[in-house]
């Protein structure tokens, strides 16, 4: 009898601890002192079989016999939590503490505290200990919702590995599975691209006899799409039209996000439309996402059409939306509008940004309004942006296009001297604003300097000082610059070659400058309008008209001729004189079919022009020349250009 009545003692206090919210462990465990007092000294009076058995303990205690949502968190959980320190001895801890108190941690419990705890969530290795030791109670199977909680914790880090270990578990331990456990796996497979799995739980949804939730849907769409399978997303949203879910406006905004990301904005827009019809009211998220495709696209237009239609539709707009707009209206030159919008945007009180400022004031700068751009640059510091290395690098490099290299040189020092992060950017402008001044050693002391502080050349800073050497006759010192490009793996562009035919021809060392550019046409790089003008302007003036005729030839095939290549041949051999060789080329043009004879002999006249040759111009202008026939016998043939200089 005396045995029955300490165990029902110890169960009686067990209970009541459980039970109540105002009860902790520590009154617990002075529960089970007192009680360990009643009995006998005897040891075997505290055998297992004079203690009842552990019990399973749950998340939460019923507050209230009325009311069975009344529910406070257990007790228990706060001192499970605080057990959880990740030390060496963190399981033995955790099986004394259960053993003291007789009790197990059931899956719910286990569930909660992967949920609940911050400290867990965060600490991966940490939940799967935790997960690992309840495991190993006797008598306990983990549930869905603990392999949901783990998962979740092992997503939020992008630890695939360890999610498709856990998925394998879940399917060999046959867990049934539930609509919230559903959803959580769908998001977190979507998040990490894991298609396969995701297909497998939305089987084992149908299997199960489990109706999808417009947000089993979502997730199952997002993850598609996140996944880029944007044409099974389309199936489910298909399947979602016909059926009794229908689709919200996230749904929408998951399929606009769809076909921006696979390119096609056509149909994201027509989704839109398609929203309209259906009476799904667009939000925000809907306008920034296709904002966002447009501004990608350079269809900064597209983009500000969708910014004035936030507005007419009273939307919020969020910041970057803004950011986009003004980014846009920046990039196309348009200065004064994008200010206009982010003085609209001062207005409604949204927050700016220094990336904003920073696209005012380099879009100032490079329509020559310098004084503008320093303006906004103070008004920027005065409204409390720190400006960052980016908007210093602007800064600089319009000071550098304007000439005014000290003030240029003034904000560098201060960006080095105030732990400013000096990019190539910085050193480019200077460079190449030093070059232009002719201040060629400056130039190559900043290009060496920048060197020493292990800031990395990039093809732009190589660029301006080859350009530079090219530009003061150093034309040597300009390749082995260039051949430094290729030693230390720095990509030559056309631009590099570009500048180097100039200064190559200049210094009349054509067949140089041929070799350079067969090379250029060997290593894939494809000639631009400006290289091939650079080109056919060398051979022109060295007499090698023939030549560049020859080469345009040998671009045709490769559909690399530029658009302008015999206007520009003709305006510079008209400009240096050589009206003769300009009459041969343009009869040459015309022979062979390459241009209509009407285009031909209106570039022939106002290269004339252009050139100050305008009592030419105007006897080409009142002749048949080029679009005129003259009869030899039965031979009717075209009047040549080369009759202009007869009599």
């Amino acid at each position: 009898m005396r045995t029955k009545t300490l165990a029902s003692s110890l169960s009686l206090a067990l209970r009541i601890n459980g039970g109540s919210q105002s009860q902790s462990p520590h009154s617990h465990s002075n529960l089970v002192s007192s009680v360990a007092a009643l009995a006998p000294t005897d040891p075997r009076y505290f055998s297992s079989t004079s203690l009842p058995p552990p019990e399973w303990i749950d998340p939460f205690v019923s507050i209230s016999d009325l009311a069975v949502k009344d529910l406070a968190p257990s007790p228990w959980i706060e001192r499970v939590i605080e057990l959880l320190d990740g030390s060496p001895n963190m399981e033995s801890n955790l099986r004394d503490y259960c053993r003291k108190f007789l009790i197990k941690l059931s899956p719910d419990f286990v569930a909660q505290v992967l949920r609940s705890s911050e400290s867990v969530r965060k600490n991966p290795e940490l939940a799967f200990r935790f997960f690992d030791w309840a495991g190993k109670q006797k008598g306990y199977r983990h549930r869905i919702e603990c392999y949901v909680c783990l998962v979740e914790v092992f997503a939020a880090v992008g630890d695939v590995d360890r999610v498709r270990v856990l998925v394998g578990e879940i399917r060999d331990e046959g867990c049934s599975i539930s609509v919230s456990a559903s959803n959580s796996l769908i998001k977190c497979f979507g998040v990490l691209g894991m298609v396969e799995e995701l297909l497998w739980v939305w089987r084992r949804m149908k299997e199960s006899g489990i109706e999808p939730s417009l947000f089993t849907y979502n997730f199952l769409m997002d993850g598609l799409v996140n996944s880029m399978f944007v044409e099974s997303a389309e199936r489910v949203f298909e399947v979602m039209r016909g059926g009794r879910v229908v689709p919200d406006v996230v749904t929408y905004n998951i399929m606009i996000k769809g076909y921006c990301k696979a390119g096609m904005v056509t149909k994201a827009v027509d989704k839109l439309k398609e929203m309209e019809v259906n009476n799904v009211d667009p939000d925000k998220i809907t306008y920034l996402t296709l904002m966002q495709a447009y501004y990608s696209d350079g269809d900064f237009d597209s983009c500000l059409r969708l910014f004035h239609e936030m507005e007419e539709k009273g939307l919020e707009i969020p910041p970057h939306a803004y950011s986009l707009v003004i980014g846009g209206l920046c990039k196309d030159g348009k200065s004064a509008e994008g200010f206009a919008v982010f003085e609209g945007m001062v207005r409604k009180d949204c927050e700016t940004n220094v990336a904003i400022y920073t696209a005012l004031i380099d879009s100032y700068a490079k329509n020559g309004n310098v004084d503008v751009a320093m303006k906004i640059f103070d008004r920027m510091k005065g409204d409390g942006f720190q400006p960052d290395e980016v908007t210093y690098g602007v800064i600089v490099n319009s000071l550098c296009k304007a000439g005014d290299l000290e003030k240029a040189m003034e904000y560098f020092g201060f960006c080095r001297e105030n732990g400013v992060k000096i990019n190539a950017m910085f050193y480019s402008s200077l460079i190449d604003g030093l070059g232009k001044a002719g201040r060629i050693d400056e130039a190559e002391k900043l290009f060496e300097e920048m060197v020493e502080r292990g800031c990395i050349p990039d093809s732009y800073c190589y660029n301006a000082l080859i350009d530079a050497l090219a530009r003061c006759g150093k034309i040597d010192e300009a390749l082995a610059l260039f051949k430094r490009m290729e030693d230390e793996g720095c990509d030559r562009t056309v631009y590099t070659y570009t500048i180097l035919f100039n200064g190559l021809f200049k210094k009349h060392r054509n067949e140089e400058a041929l070799k350079l550019w067969e090379m250029m046409i060997d290593k894939g790089i494809s000639p631009t309008p400006a290289s091939f003008r650079a080109l056919a302007t060398g051979l022109c003036l060295s007499g090698k008209v023939a030549r560049a005729c020859k080469i345009l030839d040998e671009l045709a095939p490769m559909g690399l001729i530029p658009e302008s290549a015999f206007e520009d041949m003709i305006n510079v051999l008209c400009k240096a004189g050589r009206i003769e060789q300009a009459c041969k080329l343009a009869d040459g043009i015309v022979d062979r079919g390459r241009e209509i004879p009407g285009r031909v002999r209106s570039i022939f006249i106002n290269a004339l022009r252009k050139s100050g040759n305008v009592e030419l111009a105007i006897k080409l202008m009142h002749s048949k020349i080029g679009i005129g026939y003259e009869r030899w016998g039965s031979v009717k043939k075209r009047v040549r250009f080369r009759i202009l200089l007869d009599g």
